[in-house]
């Protein structure tokens, strides 16, 4: 299985043999894993790598259901979807994006952001519809007030527990792709921002029960960031395009909006009128004032950050387009020079009526009566 062109030979175990078969090394590493299943001996430690662990099942008057929680060993459920990620990325790469590329005949920089924004695209699309499908089937669209109540939601279903592994193994995978697809060195600071925030947020609603308004938030941010490199995909093919960004702005704009007003509704108040306000680690229960006020105030800080950015980002962008607009009105006074003023018999020179050829036009002789 080949995921790259291979025009040229490198060495065994040198960079550009690394970086070039990284994806083929990666998918043996994951047949290794799924062959141990086949095997009594190892199926046991095969399975860690594969199925959530932690689970925990209870029973109800619909029947028996079976709820996870999180430990340590989600770390080897984390590296495994790590390898698929990376294995997925090359061949989202490869079928699609270098193809496309290809026609386009991009520039160097513009191609890497292209193959940036394709493949964030393509990410941002799935897990938008992933998380929108469980907030529909948890009933949290429905019954807003379900996101903080009953807190702490240790116990998680099978479909949340493996969305936020999925999406811890995806952001980690990131980091390394960075090495894999030799992004410039002027571009890593700026990746590894939105790469860090990403980690941080979802690692805090995983690791602090928050599940269930991390999920929401993520669908919003998802569903924001979607329109967002949608448009800049369709001006890399057209710079013509520029109408699909100012809805993105809209977009940008009111998911900041919601999202702080949902933080301050379910942690703000949700959770500050819990009666179970103590730290307790054996039951996951991070309800308390410093928490909840360290976490509002990140929350706050980060959103305020971005809308910095983006007003920032959006100043610049109209004084750029304010000079281009009274540059293209200088060039096009200079090519149209204003014209003489002219009558039926000549025009005027220096207050002095000259006739076509030059000459001063002859005075009319008046008869006398």
């Amino acid at each position: 299985m080949a995921f790259r062109r291979r025009n040229k030979s490198y060495p065994f175990f040198s960079q550009e043999f690394l970086i070039q078969n990284h994806a083929d090394i990666v998918f043996s590493l994951v047949i290794f894993i799924l062959i141990g299943l086949m095997f009594e001996a190892t199926a046991k430690t095969a399975i860690l790598f594969i199925q959530p662990q932690y689970n925990v099942s209870t029973f109800s008057p619909e029947g028996e259901t079976t709820l996870y929680h999180y430990g340590w060993r989600d770390w080897a459920t984390i590296l495994f979807y790590f390898f698929i990620t990376i294995i997925l990325h090359a061949v989202v790469q490869e079928y699609v994006l270098d193809k496309v590329n290809r026609r386009l005949h991009l520039s160097k920089s513009k191609n890497t952001k292209f193959n940036e924004s394709g493949q964030l695209c393509v990410f941002h699309l799935v897990s938008s519809v992933w998380s929108l499908y469980i907030i529909i089937t948890e009933g949290y669209l429905l019954h807003p007030s379900s996101l903080w109540e009953n807190y702490p939601h240790v116990n998680l279903r099978f479909q949340v527990k493996f969305f936020y592994l999925t999406q811890l193994a995806y952001w980690l995978h990131t980091l390394p792709e960075l090495y894999f697809q030799k992004v410039r060195k002027e571009e890593i600071p700026r990746q590894l921002k939105y790469i860090c925030l990403y980690l941080l947020h979802i690692s805090a609603a995983y690791l602090l029960n928050l599940s269930r308004v991390g999920l929401v938030l993520l669908f919003l941010q998802y569903l924001s960031e979607v329109g967002f490199h949608i448009a800049r995909l369709f001006y890399f093919t057209d710079e013509g395009h520029q109408k699909m960004f100012d809805l993105w702005a809209m977009s940008f704009v009111f998911t900041r909006m919601v999202t702080l007003t949902l933080m301050f509704l379910a942690v703000g108040f949700g959770l500050a009128r819990a009666e179970n306000q103590s730290l307790d680690l054996e039951t996951g229960n991070f309800n308390t004032t410093l928490i909840r006020i360290t976490v509002l105030l990140l929350v706050c800080l980060i959103q305020s950050w971005l809308l910095w950015k983006f007003f920032r980002f959006q100043l610049r962008r109209w004084r750029e387009f304010r000079h281009e607009q009274a540059a293209r009105k200088r060039a096009v006074a200079k090519q149209n020079p204003r014209p003489l003023k002219r009558d039926s018999l000549g025009h005027y020179e220096n207050g002095i009526m000259k006739a076509e050829n030059g000459a001063s036009p002859r005075t009319k002789k008046i008869k006398a009566p």
